[in-house]
């Protein structure tokens, strides 16, 4: 089954023994680069493996090695001197600082936008400005240039009364955690308050108030290769840490793939309001899309609304789609380097998806580290299983320990969701540390916001 909106016609080419040899650097260290480096160890194309800077998991199919993915000249020589065939980059600050350029311009292949697609995500202000140019459906906003402003704005009426909802963002990157939704003004004068502490000065520097929608939320991503798509399975995230989606937002608990996230007339909806809108848009301002696009949606009772884009894969959204991937990574990466998209068969597992993440104690505050985890081998003997690690690290006895707020991420495949829950929840149960906490309503809840 492929979710491939477009027609193709399969060409075949002559391969050659360096096709079965590559070499392959994934950036990153978390479940996200983890679930990629597991598909990349699927193919019968690779047969090395690096990832910067890596975990425990990640270090049992690839070479970890100690560059920071911020390290971009040192990332770009690596990739030169160890004859590096392909870098795939897991996380959005590597693409804001430019790498996708640094390594296009010394000719070194790589999936993810250049420094200016990459705002798309590295700037809310600069993306919602995009939407609106480019007629993209999304809520009324009012960006503000600093704290001081955007408490101005709420007490001069621009987004609705004291009794008003709305959603409070910091412009800049924030890990997930730059988004507070507020019931009134004064919650909303909170959060803008505290915004700074939360997610550093450098990202709150302009805060973008923004109209509170209600719906279901709901994640599209797909490849694309600068002027075509391919669209992956709808998923759901779960952003907050507790269950019956309370508490203060994280990078994600747990997330599903479903096909009854999205109907085939809303998707099609998306790719006529949204998707192709919006890969149009960057080829008329210079900066074709080429990578991993994320549309984060809000399914209104107007219909769908779009609230932001990400520029990579997301986490732990990744870990859920990727397990159902039957095609070989390494294919479709070179398709959309080469612009080839449309010729590209991408199948799916049928059925359905989930990941439930594991968190430490402390999480998303202050994390415990250093604690031992038993029962990752238990988990996964359960068929369709798989364990990412995300903030895990491995001591000198060559024992696994915690070593992050998200530690891993128990996903499952089944035949639909409520099996591949199942599953995933029987995994999870066989795990322990100090202090593990997750959410044992993955799926059940609506998604509502």
């Amino acid at each position: 089954m492929t979710l491939q909106l477009s027609l193709f016609c399969v060409k075949t080419r002559a391969v050659t023994v360096e096709d079965l040899a590559m070499k392959v650097l994934v950036v990153g260290s978390g479940g996200r680069e983890h679930a990629v480096c597991t598909a990349f160890s699927k193919s019968s194309r690779v047969n090395h493996i690096f990832c910067a800077s890596g975990n425990a998991g990640i270090a049992e199919i690839a070479e970890c090695i100690d560059i920071k993915p911020t390290e971009i000249d040192r990332l770009a020589a690596f990739a030169r001197t160890g004859k590096v065939d392909l870098t795939f980059v897991g996380g959005e600050t590597s693409l804001a600082l430019g790498i996708a350029d640094e390594f296009n311009a010394k000719g070194l292949p790589i999936i993810g936008p250049g420094s200016a697609a990459a705002r798309l995500e590295s700037s809310k202000s600069f993306a919602k400005a995009f939407m609106m140019k480019h007629g993209v459906p999304t809520a009324t906003y009012v960006v503000a240039a600093s704290a001081t402003m955007a408490i101005r704005s709420l007490e001069e009426g621009e987004m609705g009364d004291e009794s008003t909802p709305l959603v409070v963002k910091a412009d800049g990157l924030a890990a997930g955690k730059g988004v507070v939704i507020a019931a009134n003004r004064q919650d909303a004068v909170d959060a803008i308050t505290k915004m700074s502490d939360l997610v550093g000065a450098e990202a709150a520097e302009k805060i973008v108030l923004e109209e509170f929608l209600s719906g279901n939320e709901v994640s599209l991503m797909m490849f694309a290769d600068g002027k075509d798509f391919a669209l992956m399975p709808p998923t759901r995230d779960h952003k907050r840490i507790g269950e019956g989606d309370t508490g203060p937002n994280t990078g994600g608990m747990g997330t599903i793939t479903d096909s009854s996230l999205l109907s085939d007339s809303e998707i099609r909806e998306i790719t006529d309001t949204m998707i192709r809108p919006t890969l149009l848009g960057c080829i008329d301002e210079g900066m074709p899309f080429r990578g991993v696009l994320f549309l984060g949606l809000m399914m209104t009772s107007s219909g769908p609304r779009l609230l932001e884009y990400n520029v990579r894969f997301g986490d732990p959204e990744t870990q859920a789609i990727l397990i159902r991937l039957d095609t070989d990574l390494v294919d479709i990466c070179e398709a959309m380097i080469r612009g080839t998209l449309y010729e590209t068969p991408i199948y799916w597992q049928e059925g359905s998806s989930a990941c439930v993440v594991l968190a430490s104690r402390g999480y998303p505050g202050r994390p415990s580290t250093g604690d031992i985890i038993n029962g990752i081998d238990d988990a996964r003997m359960i068929d369709g299983v798989e364990v990412f690690h995300a903030g895990t690290a491995r001591d000198v006895d060559g024992q696994v320990r915690t070593a992050g707020g998200r530690v891993l991420g128990v996903t499952a495949t089944g035949p639909d969701i409520d099996a591949a829950l199942k599953k995933a929840y029987a995994a999870a149960e066989k795990i322990s540390f100090e202090g593990m906490q997750y959410r044992r309503d993955i799926g059940k809840t609506a998604g509502a916001r």
